[in-house]
Formats: structure tokens, sequence, C-alpha cells
């Protein structure tokens, strides 16, 4: 058997060694336009920011690593031009000799990503102008930082990334300001919890522009929809990603509502015999079943497992997920799972929503308050969703609340979880505990 992976970094190369470990003998060959197979792309601010000091701590592994230790031929800067489903071969191009040739599959997977979203803006291919996806993105921005040493930064965009970025390119020497076209920062929270975390970040000298979104770049301003400007050394454009499908369009495979690559529970695409992963395909909601495009390393990860066992002749499925994420800004982490209130509302749930802030550990341990909002089904109890922001054990919380989903259970389940307890670490009633009795009590009022 040969199976040929077109694109590489978490889903891609995922693929190929679970391809690998289901079939000994296959021929598996990568193919990646760019010039990196694998990277933490999740670490880049962090690198900007001079936490991590090598980019090769974030991209470790090369071409010789998957042939020596997987036996998978991996090309780098070759482009798969083409896919003929009936003939099964590919057109690829070598982009570094300009020529192109043929290659054969009897499995095909398509890791093609995502690239970031950047709107037909005058001004962003100026050289202070940067999006972040890629070593090379982050070994440009490095470097800009280090020549420039911009002091005025405006960051588009207030997702995970944005913010990551914020924290890492804030210091004593610059001012960073956020321009945010929605009404709230942080688009995945629920507007309560996206207030709380911004009265927060206030604290830090942070400047957040809502409802606005930049409209221009010259080599001095950015220029913003609502007739204001903004000193700009640097802008960063952090307003999220598109799936890369333009070879799975071309080649008719059928695209889903959210315009990525629409596949089964098995990774299978709508052509047969041709699998996808990772940022290019719609995956669905482990609470609603429904479709939704989460474009997140650890959703890559899990769907290049399935595509590449699958593509070897497994028949592994995908049970969904719940958008299970947590971001680092400064002194707070913020946590989400499942369906927000919105979302649930949107979906057709009539549902009950505990919000309180719930001690993370004892005072005389350093302990705090976290704020945490938790969405219950009414009618069953059963746990939908959760937003957690605090300052330690938020972790803890939110992976918690993520198994509990995923599983089906209902809020008096909370209280009765057998959970780890030592002063430096909770409370005695921990605060998925003391949640669990607040719904509880809530629907119970519901019931009277």
């Amino acid at each position: 058997m040969r199976i040929i992976i077109i694109g590489g970094v978490a889903g891609g190369t995922t693929a190929a060694t679970n391809a690998r470990r289901f079939d000994k003998d296959a021929e598996i060959v990568l193919y990646e336009a760019g010039e990196d197979i694998s990277y933490a792309a999740c670490g880049f601010p962090y690198f900007l920011g001079g936490r991590v000091t090598d980019i090769k701590e974030l991209a470790p592994r090369g071409p010789e690593f998957f042939r020596d230790n997987h036996r998978v031929e991996v090309l780098l800067s070759h482009r798969v031009e083409t896919i003929d489903p009936l003939e099964q071969t590919i057109t690829v191009r070598d982009l570094k000799k300009d020529r192109t040739f043929q290659d054969s599959y009897d499995s095909l997977i398509l890791a093609t990503g995502a690239t970031p979203f950047v709107p037909p803006l005058e001004g962003k291919d100026l050289p202070h102008v940067f999006t972040l996806r890629t070593v090379q993105d982050a070994l440009r921005m490095k470097q800009f930082l280090a020549d420039h040493c911009p002091r005025k930064i405006v960051i588009a965009g207030s997702g995970f990334i944005g913010l990551e970025l914020l924290e890492n390119l804030k210091n004593d020497y610059n001012s960073v300001t956020v321009v945010e076209k929605g009404g709230k920062i942080t688009p995945v929270l629920d507007q309560d919890m996206a207030d709380y975390l911004e009265e927060k970040l206030l604290h830090y000298g942070i400047d957040f522009l809502k409802e606005t979104a930049i409209q221009r770049i010259d080599s001095e301003y950015a220029y913003l929809d609502n007739g204001k400007s903004l000193r700009a050394d640097m802008v960063i454009l952090s307003i999220g990603v598109r799936p890369n499908v333009t070879l799975a369009k071309e080649t008719g495979m059928a695209l889903g509502e959210f315009g990525a690559i629409s596949v089964d529970k098995h990774m299978e695409t709508s052509l047969p015999g041709i699998y996808a992963c990772g940022d290019c395909i719609e995956t669905f909601n482990a609470v609603t079943g429904k479709p939704v495009y989460r474009p997140l390393g650890t959703t890559a990860n899990k769907t290049g497992r399935i595509a590449g066992e699958n593509a070897a002749g497994n028949r592994l499925s995908c049970r969904g997920n719940l958008g299970t994420g947590i971001l680092k800004v400064f002194d707070y982490a913020v946590g989400i799972t499942g369906l927000s209130q919105r979302d649930a509302l949107a979906q057709g749930f009539d549902v009950v929503t505990l919000t309180k802030k719930l001690a993370d550990r004892p005072r005389y341990f350093g302990g705090s308050r976290m704020q945490a909002k938790i969405v219950a089904d009414r009618k069953t109890g059963r746990l939908l969703g959760a937003q957690i922001i605090g300052r330690t054990g938020v972790d803890k919380r939110i992976d918690v609340l993520a198994v509990l989903i995923t599983q089906r259970a209902v809020a008096e389940d909370l209280f009765h979880l057998d959970l780890a307890y030592a002063p430096p670490f909770s409370v005695t009633k921990d605060p998925v505990h003391v949640a669990g009795m607040g719904l509880e009590e809530m629907l119970g009022e519901d019931k009277d």
C-alpha cells in the first residue's frame, strides 16, 4: 500500500506516524509546500516574548526524524497542485527546482491546514505588518522586533493568539493597543465573562478598542473605520484563520457549512479513499452533534490519528469535540469547554446558568477567587459548557468539566466527584463541588 499525505504540522505528521503504526509495510510519503514540517505554533508568542529562546525548541523535528524513526519520506517545498481521484494520481511541483512530476497512491490524506485571514486592507503588505502562523512568520517578527524596537504596537483581534501576543509584547518600553471588531474581547466568551476579563486586563495598561476595525495602514498609522487613527510602528493581524480548501474544492470534494472540508466520522471525504484531517476540516460538536469548525492543535492531533490509521486500513471513529481551550494572559488563565450560554440558547436549549466566584485555594496558601460560569440544560440537568477565569487552578477545573460534559454528566454528579484535596492545591469543597451544588439548587427551584 502507498499512502500519500498532503501537508504536515500537527495533522499531517500525526497521520503519517499513525499510518505507520497500523501498517508496518506501507510506503508513506508526505508532501509539504512550506519549509518546515513539524512545529508547535502555540509556542510562537512565547518565542517572540523571549520565554522560548531558540526556535528549534518549537520546531525540533525535520524530515530526517520521520525518515529514521517512522520510515516516512518527507519532501519539503513540494506543492501538490492537482489530484486525479479516478486514476489515483497527484501532480506535484518541486518549488525549488520549479519542475512537476506525478505520483500515485492507494490512500490519500489532505492535511492542508489553514491560513491567517487577511482582509483586503490597503497597506497589508507593508514590512511592519505581520500575521503569525508558521516558523518563518515567527522568525520575521522576531527579527523586526530586534531591529526596530517598535514602541507602538497594534494587534487586530482579541482571540487567544491575539491576547497571548499582547502579554508577550507588552513591556515597560512600549504600548500595545488591541482592536476588536466585535463588541467584546475574546469572542468565544459570553459577554459577562468577556467584560470580567477586560476589567482585569485594564490594570495592566492595555488599550482595548471595540466595535471597530483597521481600514488601512500606512508607514506610521493604522486608520480605523470609526474615523480614528493609531500610531503603529508594528501591526499584527490576528483575526482568525480560513481553511485551505482550494485543492479539495478543485478535486470535487464536498465542503461543509463553514467552508472547510466535509468528512464523516472516519475522516473520509466525499471521495472514497481520500481522507482529511487538521485545520482544513469540519468536525462536529460532542454536545449537539452538529458541524463545527475548531482549528485547534488538539483536534488536529486526534483527527490526524484517525485519518492516518483509517487510510492504512483501520476503522477508527471521531467522537466530536468540545472546543476545549485555555489561555494565559498576564496573571490570569481563561478556560473554556462545551457550549457558551449564547451558543446553547442558539441551539435551542432551555438553560440554567450558574455564575459564581469560587475559591481556588485557602487564603492562607495564597488563594484567590476564580470567576466560573457553568451552563446546564434545564430539563435534564445535563452539563453543556463552562467558562472559568482565575489566577490558579483553572486548568484542573476546566479539564474535569470537559470530561463530565463528554460523559453526558448531569449537575448533581459534580458534588459526588472524589477530587484530590490538599491546601496547596484546593479547598475541601472544590469549585467543581460548589458549582454542582449551586446548579442543583437552581434546578430544584425550577421543579418546585
